[in-house]
């Protein structure tokens, strides 16, 4: 998963952006009503294995006689047909991510469970091959022009921007744009499950796919199979200040490894400097408006030297990059090169917005409550002090959107299957306290990946993959106390420092 961009309105657009990267929008036949209608995606490259299909579901399942929507779905089928167990369900993040993409983008899957699962991907309602929620370009632009509160009157400006954005998104959307929350998500995947005929669901979430799965456990319980979620929320955070700090404490963390790593090797840039009082005068630099973008050689304030440069040291293989961008600041140097962070083109599709508002329901009163925050930021994480992901708790200011989906302890019953929880120890986005949390909730076993990045099964860690494996074809539970080391370090040939860092969006791959 991915931290938001610095305006205001890019997790909307980020969001649309990740389903624009993830897939191209098939012609999908519609569901059967004994099952689905399996044809051809019609943007797949020629001959690929891949199908995809759509079936409908009720717009509001407490009103389901109220009119319909369309779910879309994507499917690789098992490599060993013959040894077939089963289907898994498969949602990569986001919100706004699309599991029709990932599918036509390639099997997640690896080892004997590609080999006997079937392997579908779903478009959550509001994105991509499922009916959408649509935003005007007209609102997304002013909602993107608002800065950073720095007062109460620019908070009171990204108020009334985001309210004029739910309007105009309920007015283009209808009455789907007040009923995409996870909860209407968790009764699509059981039609889902239905149509496909599958008597128990085998689940796989990634990231913002893992609530999904969390909250579809304590619904139907007995209706699962086997259960994989990797990278996950914690929808029991009490407060704004739980999100906030335990986001910015993952950073800070990384970034003392980072810390450490540069003052003891020399293939540091900053070999033997104090890189925590180095940042600490980039950092004053940034707020009085005297510090250089090395590439761009233009102004760069505290948020684009924290989004766009310091959030690289949660990627090892990234250290020296930024180590070298770190001394052109410094020095005032300009570096050759492209800056990796360009601005996010605005789409018109946009599911986090209503989606995130109605799962979490963050809010932040005014200025003066924003301010405490960041002050108790600076307090508890004093080198990095912010990460984007911190964006997500503006995202409702003045909106107007119901908190439909009530945080809370999970809940699953014990008529449940052992589910598995997987955490990056240094995960920067879906922290790795989350994940201990939810799997300590649900009585659920926890696999850890002592690495960096975010999520890690089908990655590069065969450990992880032997043990998710196991649990898929034969029901074996990961032994307790699994964990698997860290594969990520310093360095990484082949990328210049243009290339280095993922994209940036919501909680997704």
């Amino acid at each position: 998963m991915k931290p938001l961009t610095r305006t205001l309105a890019a997790a909307a657009s980020a969001a649309a952006l990740t389903v624009t990267l993830l897939a191209a929008s098939p012609l999908a036949a519609s569901a059967h009503p004994r099952g689905i209608d399996w044809g051809p995606c019609p943007d797949a490259e020629p001959g690929d294995a891949v199908e995809c299909a759509k079936i409908k579901v009720p717009l509001d399942y407490s009103r389901p006689w109220r009119g319909q929507i369309e779910i879309g779905l994507a499917r690789r089928q098992a490599t060993n047909p013959d040894e077939k167990i089963g289907t898994i369900l498969m949602d990569p993040g986001g919100p706004g991510g699309s599991g029709v993409g990932s599918i036509i983008n390639g099997n997640p899957l690896t080892g004997e469970t590609a080999e006997r699962f079937d392997i579908v991907g779903f478009d959550p309602r509001g994105i991509n091959t499922s009916t959408q929620v649509l935003c005007s370009e007209e609102a997304l632009l002013n909602q993107a022009g608002v800065p950073f509160p720095t007062d109460q009157e620019s908070f009171e400006a990204l108020e009334a921007a985001n309210a004029a954005l739910t309007e105009d998104c309920r007015e283009h959307t209808g009455r789907l744009f007040d009923h995409v929350s996870n909860l209407e998500t968790v009764e699509d995947m059981e039609r889902i499950r239905r149509a496909l005929g599958e008597g128990k669901l085998n689940y796989l979430g990634y990231s913002y796919g893992t609530i999904m799965g969390q909250q579809y456990a304590e619904e139907y319980p007995r209706n699962i199979r086997t259960m994989v979620l990797d990278g996950n929320m914690d929808h029991s955070l009490g407060s704004i200040w739980d999100f906030m700090r335990t986001e910015t404490a993952a950073v800070e963390e990384n970034f003392l490894a980072f810390a450490d790593w540069c003052e003891s090797s020399a293939d540091c840039a900053l070999f033997g400097e104090d890189v925590k009082a180095l940042y600490a005068e980039l950092k004053a630099k940034a707020r009085s408006g005297e510090l250089t973008d090395p590439y761009l050689g233009e102004p760069l304030d505290f948020l684009g030297l924290a989004e766009d440069y310091t959030f690289s040291a949660n990627y090892p293989q990234f250290w020296t990059f930024l180590a070298e961008e770190y001394a052109a600041m410094r020095d005032g140097v300009l570096l050759p090169g492209v800056a990796a962070f360009q601005e996010e083109p605005v789409l018109h599709e946009n599911l986090y917005y209503p989606a995130w508002c109605q799962d979490w329901g963050w809010d932040i009163a005014d200025y003066d409550e924003l301010e405490s925050l960041l002050g108790k930021l600076a307090e508890d994480s004093p080198n990095v002090e912010w990460t984007p992901y911190n964006q997500h708790a503006l995202t409702c200011v003045g909106s107007g959107i119901d908190h439909t989906n009530e945080r809370d302890e999970l809940d699953i019953p014990r008529s449940a299957p052992p589910i598995v929880f997987i955490g990056n120890e240094h995960d920067p986005a879906t922290v790795y306290p989350w994940t201990v949390t939810a799997a300590e909730q649900a009585d659920g076993h926890l696999i850890t990946y002592e690495g960096y990045w975010h999520t890690i099964y089908g990655g590069y860690s065969e450990c992880v993959d032997q043990a998710v494996n196991d649990y898929f074809v034969n029901r074996t539970k990961p032994e307790d106390g699994l964990s698997c080391p860290n594969l990520d370090f310093p360095g990484l040939s082949g990328l210049s420092a243009g290339q280095r860092t993922p994209a940036v969006g919501p909680y997704g791959l």
